[in-house]
Parts: C-alpha cells; sequence; structure tokens
C-alpha cells in the first residue's frame, strides 16, 4: 500500500476505534521525543480532528532530543487547531524516584523508569481529559526485537503504526511532511544520559534488522534471534498458572 493510502487508512483506524468505544474517549493522548516514530503517531492522530494532547516530558535530555520535539510541537501546533501541546518536567520527579530507591540502583532498570514515569504521566493526563493513551511503537520494535520498555512505552491504549517496519514509518513521516531534521535524526531512546542511540544498542541499524526479519538467510538473522530471544518476554502473554479442574 502506497504511504498516501496509509496515511488515510491509519487516521481512520484511529478514528473508527474511538467510535467503537462503548464510552467514547474524547481526546488522544500522546508523548512526543523528537524522534520519527512519535512524530508521525502524533501527526496521525491530530488528523482525525479529535482532541490531540500532545505531551514532551524530558527527563534529563539532550538539548537537541528536547528541541526537536518542541519544534515537532510548535509544527503540529500551527497545521492542527485541535492540538494542544503541554512540556511537563520530569527531572525533579525521576530524581526523588532514584533517591528513594538509592538501595536498588540499577543502570538499566533505572533507564526504563524514565519510560515508566512517562506512562505513568500520560494515563494521569488521559484520566484528567477523558482520553486514551496512543502508543508510538514500529513493528520492527515492537513485534522483532522487543526494544521496548515494558510498562513503560509499551503501556498505551492503541498502537496505530505496530504493524509498520522502520522503512515504512519514515516513508509515512514523508510523505505527512514531517520536518527533515527529525526524519534524519538518529533513532534514539532517550533513556540515557549520554544520549546513545538505538543502533549504538542494538549493534544493528533498523534497516538491517527489518532484512533479518524478513530473510532468513540475512547474514544479520542469528544477531536479530539473538536480540529477539532476550526480549521474547515482553512481546508474548503473560505467564499463567492454570489450575487443573
Amino acid at each position: 500500500m502506497e504511504a498516501s493510502k496509509k496515511v488515510s487508512f491509519i487516521r481512520n483506524w484511529i478514528s473508527n476505534y474511538i467510535d467503537s468505544m462503548p464510552s467514547k474517549a474524547e481526546s488522544l493522548v500522546i508523548g512526543i521525543s523528537g524522534g520519527i516514530d512519535s512524530s508521525v503517531s502524533s501527526t496521525l492522530s491530530a488528523m482525525t480532528g479529535l482532541r490531540t494532547i500532545v505531551l514532551s516530558m524530558p527527563i534529563k535530555q539532550k538539548s537537541n532530543q528536547h528541541d526537536l520535539s518542541q519544534k515537532h510541537l510548535e509544527w503540529l501546533k500551527s497545521n492542527f487547531k485541535n492540538v494542544e501541546g503541554h512540556t511537563i518536567k520530569l527531572d525533579n520527579l525521576f530524581d526523588e524516584f532514584k533517591s528513594s530507591l538509592s538501595n536498588f540502583d540499577n543502570e538499566h532498570g533505572m533507564a526504563n523508569s524514565r519510560a515508566r514515569l512517562r506512562m505513568t504521566t500520560l494515563y494521569q493526563v488521559a484520566a484528567a481529559n477523558n482520553g486514551i493513551v496512543v502508543g508510538t511503537g514500529n513493528k520492527v520494535e515492537d513485534f522483532g526485537v522487543g526494544f521496548y520498555t515494558k510498562y513503560g512505552d509499551g503501556g498505551v491504549d492503541i498502537s496505530p503504526i505496530a504493524d509498520c517496519n522502520k522503512t515504512e514509518v519514515w516513508e509515512l513521516g514523508k510523505e505527512l511532511k514531517i520536518l527533515d531534521e527529525i526524519i534524519e535524526a538518529p533513532p534514539t531512546d532517550g533513556l540515557w544520559d549520554d544520549g546513545r542511540t538505538d543502533e549504538g544498542q542494538l549493534g544493528l541499524s533498523y534497516r538491517e534488522l527489518e532484512e533479518a526479519m524478513i530473510n532468513e538467510n540475512s547474514t544479520n538473522r542469528d544477531k536479530y534471534l539473538k536480540i529477539r530471544k532476550i526480549n521474547l518476554h515482553k512481546m508474548e502473554p503473560i505467564p499463567v498458572c492454570k489450575i487443573p479442574n
């Protein structure tokens, strides 16, 4: 399906989902990071015409990442009258959280806690505005290698672009006329003080991961499967102890 048709399909899918809810939501709530996934997802949300509440939630954020999120927020507000934006700084909250758990410090756990604090913030804003939380994950992250935080950015109500590979998201970004500097920015999860990229953490680019997902004979297939195996617990249903009759 060409990019323009995907845009219409996803926009309509979001609207139809809202219409199908027994108690219809009045707003869409979404977090933006300055990356392509959240920029595309927030734009598609805004295109529905529904009230769209966009949150930038910096936690020790690199200035270039925060600047991109602010630029996208201003771009959204200038193009869609139904968009309202808020910057909610979570630095102090994160510092207090980290201090309170100083006896249980773990670098990776604290990095994931940033995503979980953002998720909690999104749901509070959604609760205050009779809204639902819109996810920003793509297919490679959500169903390929599980590159997201469990109960963090993985905690959402709907996932509009989760059936789109990363290259498809870039194509959607171009179709939607997302800012070039966002399309060209190296993907990052925004969870680390040093601003490390997704490719740096995964050891493969999204194009390489995508190719390895599709092609069983890929030279990167083993690397892909190794990452997938480590994160498979996020993608599978929570194990439930079944009691025999």
